[in-house]
């Protein structure tokens, strides 16, 4: 029964990583972040992959999955440090969130909670097809939200390596036991006694 808790359990983690991610992956298209799409995307496809190998009992599975959610805790790890400005990282370069191909940041930095946006007409700093705007007023500001998403992810990630754990080192050690509970089938497990005829 304790193996079948793990993966219950296990299961039950991966559907609320699969959720935050999904709630991720939509706010990030909202701001055309490329980058954090291609990781949310390649993380979605390996959670569901986690998911199967967790009801299937697949080794090869969870081990990529494992193998997955320590990349992904340090991606997640970057991205804290990245709107946190830590070290040299700075949110003026458009390169590292969307391979430099436009001018678009977080969706919070505009639809924050509270967040009052003025645009700036005639603006001599802004290309043709884009507006300079002044943010205020906001309740969050856009980064701490970000922050939050991105903590919220090495969370269930830490807590996914936890509950993993003893099912690789249980599928390592006995890679044939896949079942939950032993099927009983009648007249199948049990011997019948051996009858001997008596001797005349």
């Amino acid at each position: 029964m304790g193996k079948c808790d793990g993966r219950v359990t296990l299961v039950a983690i991966c559907s609320l990583q699969l959720m935050a991610a999904f709630q991720r992956q939509v706010f990030d298209f909202l701001g055309y972040q490329w980058a954090p799409i291609l990781a949310n995307f390649l993380h979605i496809m390996v959670v569901i992959l986690g998911i199967f190998g967790t009801v299937q009992f697949r080794s090869r599975y969870l081990i990529l999955y494992a193998v997955w959610l320590v990349l992904w805790v340090g991606w997640n790890s970057f991205i804290i440090c990245f709107y946190l400005e830590v070290g040299h990282l700075s949110q003026d370069r458009d390169i590292l969130m969307t391979f430099n191909t436009s001018l678009h940041r977080s969706w919070w930095m505009e639809h924050g909670p509270g967040c009052l946006v003025t645009p700036v007409l005639d603006s001599r700093i802004a290309p043709d097809d884009h507006h300079v705007i002044t943010v205020s007023g906001c309740l969050l500001d856009y980064q701490y939200i970000e922050v939050l998403s991105a903590a919220l992810q090495v969370l269930l990630a830490l807590i996914s390596l936890v509950a993993l754990n003893p099912m690789v080192t249980s599928l390592l050690r006995r890679p044939h036991t896949s079942n939950c509970s032993p099927s009983t089938r009648p007249g199948r497990g049990r011997r019948r006694p051996h009858q001997t005829t008596p001797q005349r």
